[in-house]
């Protein structure tokens, strides 16, 4: 795949004008405020997978409209002081898996909290989390287009909810250190990440991968890839519904939260990725006032640095740990 985006010396500068609502910060304010009318009931149940080196349990807690969130819960095995805890989202199709698939950080000495995405789990890796739509249109399959037409019914508040609310779960472990929280993901969940960093400001640092969720109309208009095409097929068909899509995406587009994110954060794009174009990604990251970096990965597509870039956040998270 060639380089189709930007120059690299235009993506540094690129702050594309943002489409916010006057009511973005009302909007996550009700939202998060109704999500906490709901007790969060997190749980936690001792499993054992074979794996001696670490802790393990099965998370249930209360996300959005107060419903069941899976995730997984994992320690290094005798813990005795309170940790640094990574909160990781899963990519676009992606469930939670099993625990074997979640030892970097407990091997770096953190725990670590994973989160189900709802109604996701049967494209790439296996999840247990149903969604249970609100206001559901008629979408375009998958899960870009459900409820689309109102920022009160679309997928994304009740998902972005979520991730607030996994934070919160992690923070009542007596193993993690309240205050050195991070959160990280690739892709879908790197758009998350970004989300639940303006959302929580008070996260230890955020590490999104090559992110999702960002820029959403400049990627639909110069790419055609999924999951970004299942906007362009829903309104090739919903002609009339154009700009009622726009509106509804700029109350979650990563370009308006990276504005609010207070944390030190890290973040990874590949030069060549056709799936979270770089200028979507560069949109986000240049208005993040916070302290900042970002990895560059010139020959990747939506892989961006692999195991290269999980060598850098255990680096990042080291230098600001300790």
């Amino acid at each position: 795949m060639p380089l189709f985006d930007m120059p690299l010396e235009q993506l540094k500068t690129y702050r594309p004008e943002r489409a916010e609502p006057t009511d973005f910060d009302a909007f996550w304010e009700r939202t998060l405020a109704e999500t906490r009318q709901h007790p969060l009931i997190a749980r936690f149940e001792r499993v054992d997978y074979g794996l001696k080196l670490v802790e393990t349990y099965d998370v249930t807690f209360a996300g959005y409209g107060g419903q069941p969130v899976r995730g997984w819960f994992i320690v290094p095995a005798g813990a005795q002081t309170p940790l640094p805890c990574v909160v990781e989202y899963i990519g676009y199709g992606g469930g939670r898996s099993f625990p074997i698939n979640w030892l970097l950080w407990p091997t770096v000495g953190y725990a670590t909290f994973i989160m189900d995405t709802r109604g996701q789990g049967s494209s790439w890796s296996n999840g247990d989390t149903p969604d249970i739509p609100e206001g559901a249109n008629p979408f375009y399959p998958g899960f870009m287009t459900q409820g689309i037409l109102n920022p009160e019914t679309y997928y994304y508040r009740r998902v972005f909810a979520d991730g607030v609310r996994a934070v919160e779960a992690a923070r009542t472990r007596p193993e993690v250190d309240s205050s050195r929280v991070a959160v990280t993901g690739g892709s879908q969940g790197g758009g998350i990440t970004i989300a639940v960093s303006a959302l929580v400001p008070d996260v230890a640092a955020s590490m999104p991968e090559v992110p999702f969720l960002c820029h959403y109309r400049r990627a639909v208009e110069i790419i055609d890839t999924s999951p970004y095409n299942e906007i362009t097929r829903y309104l090739k068909i919903h002609r009339d519904k154009v700009e009622t899509v726009w509106q509804t995406v700029s109350y979650f587009d990563g370009v308006n939260f990276a504005t609010r994110i207070q944390s030190p954060s890290l973040y990874s794009v590949g030069l060549m990725d056709m799936i979270c174009p770089p200028s979507t990604v560069y949109a986000a990251y240049n208005y993040v006032d916070a302290p900042k970096d970002i990895r560059v990965y010139p020959y990747n597509e939506h892989e961006g640095g692999a195991a290269f870039h999980a060598l850098e956040k255990v680096n990042f998270l080291r230098e600001l740990w300790g």
